[in-house]
């Protein structure tokens, strides 16, 4: 008999990627599915594993991708597979959230059930605006209302004029489409004119917005604004505070596309977003694997013949690894050889597998590898490099020159993912910089770009990791605009933090 999954219920935050709890990424890093909100992340789909199953069911104001019903059909029915399923919410579950809903769904299923609290947008949008819910001699109390719930006839709910006679301060959530009501039934139920009153659109994202005013002018201010939605609307005598936060990171404000596998992207996003910036992956790659092909077969078999292995990146660090173990061998079969990586990534994940790298170049680039392993190596050595398919051939050309022996294998290849055409089309006019971390990036990148792409790439400033990346952008007739002064993540970070100051 099939044994029951569980579904556990986590509140993702009001938008900001970092304001999700601990405990629930410890969900999301061991799940099988996800069934996610457009309020949550998606850079949270990033910590979820490679095999879990991602589905979308919308829940934004307006455009319903799926049915509360049939959301607490599917979370009964992912959980009888016997799976680990994260339903993945926006701020609070039980926030206007509708977890009381499906943990009654999953209750009548006998579906176990764990909820995951996470942080408000009532409390944690109004921070990032620089709002307090509360601040002493002005605001004792603060009291949180959905702002959408009407009644048949069109009005504001029975207990509204209630909730309007509060002290304190007032958030309406969910209310923007309901502004106009939200405000005259507030004076009607005696709230003064000039009660202080703002709306926070996109609160804690990059694109928040903060308007300030009064009931008597705010619904007027909100229009003239085009404010949207998701916004929250606050009433009360905090919202005349601004407590904004008056420390800047170096790349705030700054919009930055990233290209590459799925590893790097994930660790190039959350550099350049501690730093300030908002990013999004433009194009990712796929990793093919040839691990268990007939070249890499061979490889394995004669290791003991090898006296170095050369390693061009971090995916070849896994990917050859992984072949070790699947084709039966262990990590003894490598105990006799010195490694070489090409920079630091490469290196600390060579060391993640038990070993250290032998030598490093200065500049961590494949010439550099190339012409630093040439005074190392004689004539009796015998070079393992293991590989992505558009492998650079300068380091062929400056190996040849030793007369040593070496087998240049590809390991993998890549193949385009992320975001289609048309739709990186439009991302590109929205950024500042985009980045590229390999000559097959660009090549990925330019196999579909019409021209509206290329005109899109003309706007922006281009990164390249190095020289070679930079030289196969040329190729394509792009001069790259910055090229970091190290081939690392950190080093893209930096290059793009003295250019954007």
């Amino acid at each position: 008999m099939k044994k029951t999954g569980a579904v556990y219920l986590v509140g993702a935050g009001p938008g900001d990627p970092g304001f999700i709890t601990e405990k629930g990424l410890s969900r999301l890093r061991i799940c099988d599915a996800v069934v996610y909100d457009s309020l949550a992340s998606p850079r949270l789909l990033d910590e979820v594993p490679d095999q879990c199953r991602k589905i979308h069911v919308g829940k934004r104001a307006g455009h319903h991708s799926m049915k509360q019903e049939e959301i607490n059909r599917l979370l009964v029915e992912l959980a009888r597979e016997g799976l680990s399923v994260v339903r993945l919410k926006g701020g609070d579950p039980f926030v206007f959230g509708r977890g009381g809903e499906e943990i009654i769904a999953l209750s009548k299923a006998g579906i176990p059930y764990e909820v995951v609290s996470g942080v408000t947008s009532a409390v944690a949008a109004l921070a990032s605006a620089g709002i307090p819910v509360t601040h002493r001699a002005v605001s004792r109390s603060f009291h949180v209302m959905t702002g959408h719930t009407l009644s048949e006839e069109g009005e504001l709910p029975a207990d509204f004029a209630e909730f309007a006679r509060l002290s304190g301060t007032l958030v309406f959530l969910m209310g923007l489409g309901n502004l106009s009501l939200i405000v005259k039934g507030l004076l009607k139920q005696g709230k003064g004119s000039e009660t202080p009153a703002a709306v926070i659109e996109s609160g804690t994202l990059p694109g928040q917005r903060v308007l300030r005013g009064t009931l008597k002018n705010i619904e007027e201010r909100a229009l003239a604004a085009g404010i949207e939605s998701p916004a929250i609307i606050v009433v009360g005598e905090v919202a005349s505070l601004d407590f904004s936060s008056t420390l800047k990171q170096p790349l705030e404000g700054c919009r930055i596309g990233v290209t590459g596998t799925g590893s790097f992207t994930v660790r190039l996003r959350k550099q350049l977003e501690s730093l300030g910036g908002v990013s999004e992956c433009i194009l990712g790659l796929l990793i093919q694997s040839r691990r268990k092909g007939e070249k890499m077969k061979e490889a394995y078999e004669k290791l003991q013949s090898y006296t170095w292995i050369v390693f061009t990146s971090a995916n070849g660090v896994r990917e050859f690894f992984r072949g070790l173990l699947e084709w039966g061998y262990d990590f003894r079969a490598v105990g006799h050889v010195k490694f070489a990586a090409v920079g630091k990534g490469t290196a600390d994940e060579l060391l993640r597998y038990g070993f250290s790298a032998d030598y490093i170049p200065e500049k961590y680039q494949v010439q550099d590898l190339a012409v630093g392993l040439k005074g190392l190596i004689s004539g009796e050595d015998r070079l393992l490099i293991p590989r992505s398919f558009r492998g650079s051939k300068e380091l062929n050309e400056i190996l040849d020159e030793t007369g040593g022996s070496y087998d240049d294998i590809v390991l993998y290849d890549v193949a385009l993912a992320g975001l289609k055409a048309e739709n990186r089309t439009e991302a590109l006019k929205n950024l500042d910089y985009l980045t590229f971390s390999s000559a097959s990036g660009v090549e990925a990148f330019f196999r579909e770009a019409d021209e509206e792409t290329r005109e899109a790439l003309a706007g922006l400033k281009v990164v390249c990791i190095g020289d070679i990346t930079a030289k196969a952008l040329m190729d394509h007739g792009r001069k790259a605009d910055i090229i970091a002064g190290v081939c690392s993540i950190q080093g893209i970070a930096e290059a793009i933090c003295r250019d954007w100051k």
